[in-house]
């Protein structure tokens, strides 16, 4: 499992006091972009292929308060990926000091060509990149079909407009 530590700063509580719901999807991204540079693929390699990820949806459980002071600790795991490595499923998990579970999050999404703006396959010299990855205990290969599982589709306010 790969885990990167966060100190809760002034700027990540809420009005509750407690962490903010986008400190946990900040804490989560720099979690799972720091593993991914620690794999090889950092902005220099995107650029290089003109890719960049792209998240899909992030469902993210809260279990347990985090407070302004104390250290996080956020995991991260692959859940799956598919055969190509165009999708992905990343798993995060949140432990307190004493490595209680705080929250969880499954983040689904692909990898964007960035000149056409369209999905597209992770480059092949980049997969045994990912095959390195921490994996979960169910992880899967993904499709295209089990990717769209759950799926919103979106609905316009006037569709003539």
């Amino acid at each position: 499992m790969y885990l990167k530590e966060f100190e809760i700063r002034w700027s990540d509580i809420d009005a509750n006091r407690h962490l903010a719901n986008s400190a946990y999807i900040n804490f989560m991204s720099h979690t799972r972009m720091s593993f991914l540079i620690d794999q090889g693929i950092d902005q220099k390699i995107m650029h290089k292929y003109s890719i960049g990820p792209v998240v899909f949806f992030e469902h993210v459980y809260y279990f347990k308060e985090s407070f302004q002071g104390q250290p996080v600790r956020v995991s991260f795991e692959l859940g799956g990926v598919s055969e190509d490595g165009m999708f992905f499923r990343f798993i995060h998990n949140f432990y307190d000091r004493k490595g209680r579970n705080l929250a969880y999050c499954e983040m689904q999404g692909a990898w964007m060509n960035l000149a056409t703006r369209s999905l597209t396959p992770l480059p092949e010299d980049l997969l045994p990149l990912m095959n390195d990855a921490p994996k979960t205990d169910d992880f899967q290969i993904l499709t295209k079909e089990s990717m769209r599982k759950g799926s919103r589709i979106p609905v316009d306010l006037d569709p003539d407009s």
